[in-house]
C-alpha cells in the first residue's frame, strides 16, 4: 500500500497540481497587493478619494472612526467595501490566468505545429535518366 501511495505521488498530475497551488497562493499575495497598493488608489481617485477597503455599515446606532475600530470594539460590520475589493481582486486574477492560459496555449501551439517543409528544388536529371537517353540516342 505504501508502493501505491509513492506511485501516486510521483505521478505528474499530483504534482504538477502541487506546483500550481504553491504558485497560486504566492500570486495570490502579488494580486492582493497590486489591488490593494496600486489599483484601489487610482479607482479612489476617480471616485473621489473613496477607499474601498473602509466602507462599512454599523449594525446599531454606534459609529466609529475606522471599519478597524469597529471591529476592535465588537460592534457587528457590515463590510461590503472589502466586497467590493474581493470583486476587483476576482477579475484582475481572471484577466491575468486568462493571458496566461492563451499565452501557453500560443506556445503549444506551436511546438505542436509541423516544421514547414523546404520546397522540393529540381537539381536536374537524375543518372538513370541520362542513361536512359544515351540508350534511345544510340538505338536511332
Amino acid at each position: 500500500m505504501i508502493q501505491e501511495f509513492k506511485d501516486f505521488i510521483a505521478k505528474g498530475n499530483v504534482m504538477d497540481m502541487a506546483v500550481g497551488i504553491i504558485i497560486g497562493a504566492a500570486f495570490t499575495a502579488i494580486v492582493q497587493s497590486l489591488v490593494q497598493d496600486m489599483i484601489n488608489p487610482i479607482v479612489g481617485l476617480f471616485t473621489g478619494g473613496i477607499d474601498f477597503t473602509n466602507l462599512y455599515w454599523t449594525m446599531g446606532d454606534a459609529s466609529y472612526a475606522s471599519l478597524d475600530a469597529a471591529r476592535e470594539a465588537g460592534a457587528t460590520v457590515f463590510a461590503y467595501g472589502s466586497f467590493i475589493t474581493a470583486i476587483i481582486n476576482f477579475f484582475i486574477i481572471a484577466f491575468v490566468v486568462f493571458m496566461l492560459v492563451k499565452m501557453v496555449n500560443r506556445v503549444k501551439s506551436a511546438a505542436e505545429k509541423p516544421d514547414e517543409v523546404a520546397p522540393e528544388v529540381e537539381t536536374g536529371p537524375s543518372q538513370l535518366d541520362i542513361l536512359i537517353d544515351i540508350r534511345d540516342a544510340l538505338k536511332k
